[in-house]
């Protein structure tokens, strides 16, 4: 299932959505309708409104939202419950997490285009969480850099607390996938010599627009991933050519940093940045840009200035 978090135009509470085709369907009033069409809802789940609360009750949660879909009641109380469609609502991110962990030189090409050998060991940075973003929002060109640049990523979507786990157990650890934008202002993290602040700005992490849950992803080294400028492809790979899988990054990292649920990892961007382009492309007022990976759907943000 493609699990989201959105507001409407008439409210600012944060609701969570499921997706049906091109619709989102509040899965709170969807409970509550199977509920009143004489079927069966966890209690939980008549006022669940956030996709944290999901992830912290694990497989016991998607089964009992997948009992709405199912059951016969549910057939006919998705009609009563509200649906809207994409365009209709305002999407969030899809979770909050405590922390975005992300992951530098992950496919060969990408390293050999910047002039750097491929890592022997993942090189992580962090995100801040204050620079997170949802699909269709702007990311917001900052005064203080003239090199903003574009990174399509697929992120990691941690399901519970993951210590010291193996490589082998690693994936059951995980509750999802979804799509990231790593924007980067390059003069200030080549500038700084460290990547924090050049990947850390306001509205430079952009995620969702949803979590594609891990039992729809059969094997996630295996998706087509692109970034495209203004309808352009300038990114095209799979995320077969990572140098790191998912499975050896989320092993990796909790050797020594606990992962809580929620936790995102952005593991890394093909080739095809803007940066290293000749001449350079850098974003500029008036750009969108996209990020599409197959079976989980497509990121897609503005550029303001």
């Amino acid at each position: 299932m493609k699990l989201a978090q959105f507001q409407t135009r008439a409210s600012g509470e944060c609701r969570l959505g499921i997706a049906f085709g091109d619709t989102l369907c509040d899965v709170a009033e969807l409970a509550r309708a199977v509920k009143a069409a004489g079927g069966q809802s966890a209690n939980w789940l008549l006022n669940v409104s956030d996709s944290a609360s999901v992830i912290n009750r694990g497989e016991t949660a998607l089964k009992e939202i997948d009992a709405l879909l199912t059951n016969t009641e549910a057939r006919h109380a998705r009609a009563a419950a509200t649906a809207f469609a994409f365009d209709a609502v305002e999407f969030l991110p899809p979770v909050f997490p405590s922390k975005i962990l992300a992951i530098g030189r992950n496919y060969v090409d990408h390293a050999i285009e910047g002039g750097a050998a491929p890592p022997k060991a993942p090189l992580i940075f962090n995100k801040l969480t204050s620079s997170l973003n949802a699909h269709n929002h702007p990311i917001i060109l900052p005064t203080i850099s003239s090199q903003v640049d574009y990174e399509a990523e697929l992120a990691v979507v941690i399901g519970r607390r993951t210590k010291q786990v193996t490589e082998a157990d690693a994936l059951d650890h995980v509750f999802g996938y979804s799509l990231i934008n790593d924007v980067s202002a390059r003069d200030l993290q080549y500038g700084d010599g460290q990547w924090t602040r050049g990947k850390g700005l306001d509205t430079f992490a952009p995620l969702g627009p949803f979590i594609t849950t891990r039992d729809e992803i059969p094997d996630v080294q295996a998706l087509k991933i692109e970034g495209r400028l203004n309808g352009e492809v300038m990114q095209s790979s799979n995320t077969e050519k990572m140098i790191f899988t998912v499975a050896y990054l989320v092993s990796y990292i909790s050797q020594g940093i606990t992962l809580e649920p929620g936790d995102v990892i952005a593991t890394g961007t093909p080739d095809g940045v803007g940066i290293f382009r000749k001449p350079p492309v850098l974003l500029k007022a008036g750009d969108v840009f996209e990020v599409s990976i197959e079976k989980l759907g497509t990121l897609s943000n503005p550029v303001e200035g």
